[in-house]
């Protein structure tokens, strides 16, 4: 049974920080989210269903990996718990210029709006960091496990505890004292509270160790066939952004990125996939 007072708490949350604080739509476009889209787009084709096949995007922003997913030749269900996230996607799918996906809704992955036993893969992202207490983020696979077909694939991506970390390398924001009091509570518990006013991160979140992502995968009945990185380390490649427009560069990225998936801990992103036994 999911507390409303806790569900309301955390939606409203997510949705003023998605709405006012954060675009979503444009952390694809450049810098290391370009790698991480190119990778996930190819993680998304090697383990779902071939096409035909039913997708519930749940948590898909706006509909970045949906209009993939339907590009391919896959019937796509659109859900997102940010209006706006749905506003843009019907924008985009309203210039004529993506393919065409089944429905773009306003939806909460731990209240699907699918019958059970209806769908051959799920898609879940934003859900399970966005989700702290376990309760909500169990509600939210149980209902993968709910609709997905016997036999059916979900693809659970998560954060590593250590991304934040590593971004604050990177970024120098290791000397800020109330960043370092975030990571440090980040890494011993994989819980983010109370971000420092004046960095554009996240909110209130939490974050996976991969074995922490595959137990919560399995305890709603799920058999997990395995947890792999996204990008790995590659995302710290010096200048990537421009790297990424030289081809040779590119491919050497991805490569890396291939190469390294095995050892999940060493990136930020990390997908679990998960069958529903038949």
């Amino acid at each position: 049974m999911i507390n409303n007072r806790r569900k309301y708490i955390q939606t409203d949350e997510v949705i003023s920080h998605y709405t006012e604080s954060y675009d979503e739509s444009s952390r694809l476009t450049d810098g290391f989210g370009q790698l991480e889209r190119a990778r996930t787009e190819e993680l998304i084709s090697r383990f779902l269903p071939k096409p035909p096949a039913v997708v519930v995007d749940a948590g898909g922003a706006s509909g970045i990996y949906s209009f993939f997913m339907a590009g391919i030749g896959y019937e796509v269900y659109l859900v997102d718990i940010v209006p706006k996230h749905i506003e843009q996607a019907k924008a985009l799918s309203e210039k004529g210029e993506m393919p065409s996906l089944a429905s773009m809704h306003v939806g909460d992955a731990r209240s699907l709006d699918f019958a059970d036993s209806s769908i051959d893969s799920v898609v879940m992202h934003g859900p399970l960091y966005h989700l702290v207490d376990i309760a909500d983020r169990r509600q939210a696979l149980s209902e993968a496990w709910r609709v997905l077909r016997p036999g059916g694939v979900l693809l659970a991506f998560g954060i590593t505890r250590y991304a934040g970390a590593i971004y604050g390398i990177i970024k120098g924001l290791i000397y800020d004292a109330e960043y370092m009091k975030m990571i440090r509570t980040e890494v011993e518990t994989g819980l983010r509270t109370n971000p420092p006013d004046g960095i554009n991160t996240l909110p209130n979140a939490v974050f996976h160790l991969p074995k922490d992502l595959q137990n919560e995968v399995e305890a709603v009945g799920l058999i997990c066939k395995v947890v792999i990185g996204v990008v790995g380390p590659a995302w710290l490649v010096p200048e990537i952004d421009s790297a990424w427009h030289d081809p040779t560069k590119r491919e050497k990225i991805m490569a890396m990125a291939r190469m390294l998936e095995k050892e999940p801990a060493l990136g930020p992103r990390i997908l679990a996939v998960g069958m529903k036994p038949v």
